[in-house]
């Protein structure tokens, strides 16, 4: 099924929503449903067929340069073919970088754009934040030299590949520092939204983002983790109510602060609060993901 279904994405337009929405679906799925040795196969697939690869390029731009109503009620059928193409995108980098899978078509695009639509997500849903920042983590991961996937960043000039204004930029390319902070700010107000998707996948790109970081410049990544509004945001989110210390996205973000020695963000207090609610629970009865943040979190401490 993933020859024909691919060919016929190929062959469409853009918009063709009705259409490429639920094929885009299916070529998603068939990523992350398969089995291991058939989900090489599936990628070889995908990635031979440059129809399809040109038509994702498009579709991908679209989140910038396609017109959507200013304050839509619902999201529209555009919005769902959005977050399919960024979902399959980001599935596509990660496994051609895992089987090293041959690229007959490449993917350009542009850094600032993509920023952008997660630092002015303009009433963007929240499906389609989560999947692009999906595919910024993948990027990420791969320090921004993926065989699929060319960044190119303009700037207001029209230039592709501005020159590093510092040091910091330099270590950082094609990231700038204020990039960075843009979007850090951006992702903590993302966090303070009471929509447990959106938190994970914020969390996450938290994350990812600081190890990359990390890696080009220590500095910087211990600036950017010690940053006083951390403090405040962290509050923001252990005042909700009760046990909210024992929800996943803020055990990994406490987490996050003490990887990289954070101690004006997270103090003792948090520390013992969690450590005495921890000792209080049936630890048994916990969900997967509270576990799984558990456990990093204590190893951390």
């Amino acid at each position: 099924l993933l020859f024909p279904v691919s060919n016929l994405c190929g062959k469409c337009r853009p918009r063709d929503t009705d259409l490429l929405q639920p094929s885009l679906n299916f070529l998603y799925c068939s990523l992350h449903q398969t089995t291991p040795c058939s989900q090489q196969r599936a990628v070889a697939v995908l990635l031979s067929n440059v129809s399809l690869l040109e038509l994702l390029q498009k579709v991908l731009e679209g989140t910038w340069t396609w017109s959507f109503p200013s304050e839509p009620a619902h999201p529209s059928s555009e919005d769902a073919l959005l977050c399919s193409g960024w979902l399959l995108a980001a599935s596509l980098l990660i496994y051609q970088h895992r089987y090293n899978a041959e690229v007959h078509q490449t993917l350009s695009l542009d850094l600032k754009e993509v920023l952008n639509a997660i630092i002015f997500r303009k009433k963007k849903p929240v499906l389609l934040l989560v999947s692009i920042m999906q595919f910024l983590r993948a990027v990420l991961r791969q320090n921004f030299s993926s065989l699929l996937v060319t960044v190119v960043q303009t700037t207001a000039q029209g230039a592709t590949q501005p020159q590093p204004s510092s040091l910091e930029d330099a270590a950082l390319h094609p990231l700038a520092v204020q990039q960075v902070f843009s979007l850090v700010v951006s992702l903590q107000n993302l966090l303070v939204h009471k929509d447990l998707l959106l938190s994970q996948a914020v969390v996450a790109c938290l994350e990812t983002l600081l190890e990359y970081l990390y890696v080009k410049n220590q500095d910087v990544a211990l600036h950017v983790a010690s940053q006083p509004w951390h403090r405040f945001l962290l509050l923001t989110l252990l005042n909700r109510g009760q046990k909210s210390v024992m929800q996943p996205e803020i055990l990994r973000l406490m987490t996050l602060f003490l990887r990289y020695q954070s101690s004006n963000i997270i103090s003792q207090k948090e520390i013992g609060q969690i450590l005495q609610e921890v000792a209080e629970a049936n630890l048994s009865e916990l969900p997967e993901a509270t576990s799984r943040a558990l456990h990093l979190f204590l190893c951390q401490v």
